[in-house]
């Protein structure tokens, strides 16, 4: 016989009422959830949950409005917890990456940037899927925040006297506790909230003011003979190398490894007749995001977002290869990641420049890497520094911006110097690109990317005292910038930015020329060596030498 409909609704009902109690149990920890946790995941632990939020009581009072009303403050809640959410999973993103949070004005572009990097990563299949799961996150996202204070609301109103009573006890328990100084009493969500609607209005104004000044520099109009006096003859060479922080001397993970490398780097080069002095600089950016740092470094302005690049791009200010090149030198720019069109070259003012394209490895390349920093160098030298026997002139000399890449993560494989005689078209270079473990492998084991970053730097390193050994004469100078802090990840989150420079030349003169900026002796620097903002770099470099001090 089949069970009467009263039957049914008799079962039903003692397993609808815990299925309610569960629903509204799991909406309330939602709420609660969202407005405790912190937006760093480092910070995320049990004790989030032992923060008693402001934000869980005043969204109550508000729920308990009733009406049309009441649907009018549950649609605004849930935009602003929507809205927090997303931020504080921005937050969580750009903390791992930049070590700081993510601003709404300025950091728009990584939308863009990221797509770009899976596209080449994954194809451009895999970055849509990936966008379209961003999406459909910030969707879940909204109806969650939407359903749970539906939810809430309609619990909250089955016993309003009681409910509003209750919150109103919770406000006046909270208020208490603040004012006793009881760092529990919680008003996390309202204030990063805040932070991003003030960092979205400072960024706005922050871009006026730099876009009023981007065109105005005291170096503008200054005649290209007057430039450059002491480095006249002379090949010049800035070369940025990736994620070169001062973290490798600062970390004990780093430190024992990174201090004799430059230690025998120094020695290396003081046996050939070369001096060399090292500071630090404070770089605009960490973890990534590279060329902010270069246009920092060599325009003399603070760039610390694309919006200022982006800006910077489309000035008239010139850059320091601009004034080599007016002073008479060739310039170069050597990008060997750059894979696609690059219109932001023509703002620096190069005369030639060599992306992955122009220099042509015909090797595999090292995961992210397109190709070792050994080949980079090695083409630089054949095609730019290397007198061509069928002209009788003396070839110009080059003032060149190059951007090496080893040192940028996954760290793996690590490539080995080699003879430079024996680079030829990069082949040379497959045992060592199909070597070690795949990067989703290594990346799971926290040492091994620890050594992986310290064996990269230490590479390079090597790599440029062997270039400059091999290659160098009286007549070449070098200057190497760090040109950020690798990912917070393999730093322990550390605060500080800064990141190691040095300059190396054989010719007495040109040390001289840099006496007064006190860096220390060496390719180690003190503790204590001086600590410039990067955007000093082009002024001093140019005051240093074009000038008598």
């Amino acid at each position: 016989m089949d069970p009467h409909p009263s039957d049914i609704n008799a079962v039903s009902v003692p397993l609808r009422r815990p299925l309610q109690v569960a629903l509204n149990v799991l909406a309330l920890f939602f709420l609660f959830s969202a407005f405790v946790i912190p937006n760093r995941l480092s910070w995320i632990g049990w004790w989030s949950w032992t923060y008693f939020p402001l934000e869980i009581v005043v969204v109550g009072l508000l729920l308990l409005v009733p009406g049309r009303n009441g649907l009018i403050l549950r649609c605004l809640a849930a935009a602003l917890l929507a809205a927090g959410i997303v931020f504080r999973i921005a937050d969580m993103s750009a903390f791992m990456v930049f070590a700081r949070p993510f601003n709404p004005v300025l950091d728009t572009y990584l939308l863009s940037a990221g797509m770009n990097l899976l596209s080449s990563s994954i194809g451009r299949i895999g970055a849509l899927l990936v966008a379209l799961l961003l999406v459909l996150l910030v969707v879940l996202i909204v109806v969650l925040s939407w359903l749970a204070l539906g939810r809430v609301q309609r619990m909250l109103q089955k016993a309003p006297r009681a409910y509003g009573v209750a919150l109103l006890a919770g406000l006046v328990v909270w208020m208490g506790l603040s004012f006793s100084g009881w760092p529990g009493a919680s008003r996390y969500f309202y204030d990063q909230l805040a932070m991003h609607v003030r960092h979205t209005m400072t960024s706005f104004a922050e871009l006026r003011e730099f876009r009023e000044v981007v065109n105005v520099d005291a170096y503008a109009d200054v005649p290209g003979d007057a430039l450059f006096g002491t480095l006249r003859g002379k090949d010049v060479l800035v070369v940025f190398v990736e994620s070169y922080g001062r973290i490798v001397l600062d970390s004990d993970d780093y430190a024992p490894h990174i201090k004799p490398v430059l230690e025998q780097a120094t020695a290396t080069l003081a046996a050939q007749g070369y001096q060399s002095r090292s500071g630090f600089l404070t770089s605009p950016t960490v973890g990534g995001i590279s060329w902010l740092a270069h246009g920092t470094a060599l325009s003399g302005l603070w760039i610390d977002s694309q919006i200022r690049y982006d800006s910077l791009m489309i000035s008239e200010r010139p850059s320091l290869v601009r004034l080599f090149n007016r002073a008479g030198w060739r310039t170069i720019g050597v990008m060997p990641a750059i894979t696609l069109a690059w219109p932001e070259g023509q703002y620096y003012g190069y005369d030639k420049i060599y992306a992955a394209v122009e220099l042509n490895y015909q090797g595999l390349p090292f995961n992210y890497v397109t190709m070792p920093d050994q080949f980079t160098m090695a083409r630089f030298q054949q095609e730019e520094r290397t007198h061509d026997p069928r002209t009788s002139s003396p070839r110009t000399t080059v003032m060149a911006e190059i951007a090496l890449i080893s040192s940028h993560a996954p760290w793996v494989p690590i490539p080995e110097v080699i003879d430079w005689n024996a680079v030829g078209d990069g082949s040379v270079f497959n045992a060592q690109a199909s070597s070690g473990e795949a990067p989703e492998v290594m990346w799971q084991d926290k040492d091994k990317v620890l050594k992986g970053y310290r064996d990269s730097i230490a590479y390079v390193l090597n790599m440029l005292v062997s270039y400059v050994t091999t290659f160098g004469d009286d007549n070449l100078v070098v200057m190497i910038i760090g040109d950020h802090q690798p990912m917070p990840y393999v730093t322990d989150e550390s605060e500080n930015k800064d990141v190691l420079v040095h300059m190396i030349a054989r010719d007495p003169g040109v040390m001289e020329a840099i006496t007064h900026w006190q860096w220390s002796d060496g390719m180690l620097p003190e503790d204590d060596a001086p600590v410039w903002r990067m955007d000093a770099v082009r002024d001093n470099f140019i005051e240093a030498f074009s000038f008598s001090q």
